[in-house]
């Protein structure tokens, strides 16, 4: 199981999707970083991985977000699509939580049961 950090790396949808281009994706796995998340944002380019997390919440959010919950293994449990305001129901098998702005998971093709690789640049070793 890979040590998350703060940083930067790509996300990939696995199997037929993997011809998709690969999504920016920022890691938060501090404390600080999860805790400030997407906040103070009007958008975003790409994703935020937030490890660990089981659930989010939009209170002071500017924008919607889709929300991704992931297993341990990186698999799609669930996706929401959350307005500002919002609090997530807690999912028991998450393990790290993926958001987006609005509609870019449904373009990524990203739903239930897809499995996702997180490149190892500088977010994952």
């Amino acid at each position: 199981m890979p040590v998350w950090h703060d940083g930067h790396s790509q996300l990939a949808v696995c199997g037929e999707e993997s011809a998709r281009a690969p999504v920016p994706v920022e890691i938060a796995a501090s404390y600080r970083a999860r805790t400030r998340g997407l906040l103070g944002r009007d958008g975003i380019d790409g994703a935020l991985l937030l490890t660990p997390a089981s659930s989010v919440h939009t209170f002071g959010m500017r924008f919607p977000i889709d929300v991704a919950y992931l297993d341990r293994d990186l698999t799609v449990l669930a996706v929401r699509t959350m307005a500002p305001h919002r609090l997530g129901a807690p999912r028991p098998r998450a393990r790290h939580v993926l958001e987006a702005a609005a509609g870019a998971m449904a373009r990524w093709g990203l739903r239930r049961g897809a499995r996702l690789r997180i490149g190892t640049e500088q977010g994952a070793e």
